[in-house]
């Protein structure tokens, strides 16, 4: 009876029940809105080589 409500209580913590939108309002120089690529088994996104050494924020947006 213990294991049934664990499960009970995994299945209402979701990752889709915990989904929400947030609002960013982020003050910058340029912006670039790119696709994330597959890369081994992580994501990629190439930016241009003038933007390397400066410092830069990722938001996902979907």
């Amino acid at each position: 009876m213990l294991n049934e409500k664990k499960n009970e209580n995994k299945k209402e913590l979701g990752p889709k029940s915990t989904k929400k939108k947030v609002k960013f309002e982020i003050w910058g120089e340029e912006m670039i809105e790119k696709r994330v690529k597959l890369s081994g088994n992580s994501g990629r996104v190439y930016l241009p080589p003038n933007w390397v050494g400066h410092h830069v924020k990722i938001v996902r947006i979907d």
